[in-house]
């Protein structure tokens, strides 16, 4: 036993992969979790388990409370530096411990922190799901790309997802045809907008209608910078913001003389 009070192997690595919070536990959810977004592992190796998070990473629940408490964050790092050092073993691992009769007909809600952080942990966890077939999971994710690449095209019949705004790949969402979540301010503006929310249960952001409202974590600090905004707006003109001062990068290059102009008018004018 681990000085966090979590179950270890002789190696340093977690006996048990699949835990219950409290929200997950009241509707049967198993869920499996990484820290959230960047950070140093206690052998000095840094890390970023969602690449493509954007203004999310500024109020995000999975780094704030009882995500932050030493014990959790042991658990949540243990947990990476199995994927990280034993790719195949953590997989076997976490094939054996669903083969237990709890998980036939039960729901895994894969990184309740945490992302898909490289398409090689993606394909493992695809094999999972598909050496699994009893088991229904489900994620949320920003990797839109990754997904559209990687999963789309041929998925596990057992897998649902939905991807999330708030992150870099926002454009390339069509809530038309995607499933999406957005985080509001809160319930009444989830209405307003005509989304669905998930709020009585998690289960509802892949088995409800597509367009899936979160209502914001009640953190004063995280609503005040949300300021009134949904995450894909919030984003959204980050990205403008991006745009505008990219552009004008261009053209102030663009209009200045270069280096080697700059050079020669100078030759030019010591000859004469």
């Amino acid at each position: 036993m681990s000085s966090s009070g979590h179950a270890t192997s002789p190696a340093g690595r977690p006996r048990r992969l699949l835990t219950q919070n409290r929200e997950m536990r009241a509707i049967g959810v198993h869920n499996w979790s990484l820290p959230a977004w960047a950070g140093r592992l206690p052998d000095g190796r840094t890390y970023n388990t969602c690449p493509s998070a954007g203004i999310c990473r500024h109020v995000c629940y999975a780094r704030h409370g009882t995500y932050t408490w030493p014990a959790v964050r042991a658990k949540h790092e243990s947990n990476l530096r199995f994927v990280l050092d034993d790719l195949a073993g953590w997989e076997q691992a976490m094939l054996a411990e669903l083969a237990a009769p709890k998980f036939r007909g039960g729901w895994v809600r894969i990184h309740d922190s945490g992302d898909f952080f490289s398409t090689t942990y993606l394909e493992s966890w695809m094999r999972i799901m598909r050496a699994q077939p009893d088991t229904n999971f489900y994620a949320y994710t920003k990797e839109v790309r990754r997904f559209k690449e990687s999963v789309e095209l041929d998925p596990p019949e057992n897998f649902l997802w939905i991807y999330s705004y708030g992150g870099t790949q926002d454009a390339l969402l069509d809530p038309a045809v995607d499933r999406v979540a957005d985080v509001f301010p809160d319930e009444d503006s989830i209405r307003e907008a005509g989304w669905s929310s998930q709020e009585a249960s998690d289960l509802l952001a892949v088995l409800g209608p597509h367009l899936v409202g979160v209502p914001a974590n009640n953190i004063p600090h995280f609503l005040k910078r949300l300021a009134g905004r949904r995450f894909s707006e919030w984003q959204a003109e980050v990205d403008a913001h991006r745009r505008t001062r990219d552009e004008a990068k261009v053209r102030s290059i663009a209009s200045a003389p270069t280096a080697r102009s700059r050079i020669g008018s100078t030759s030019d004018e010591r000859a004469a």
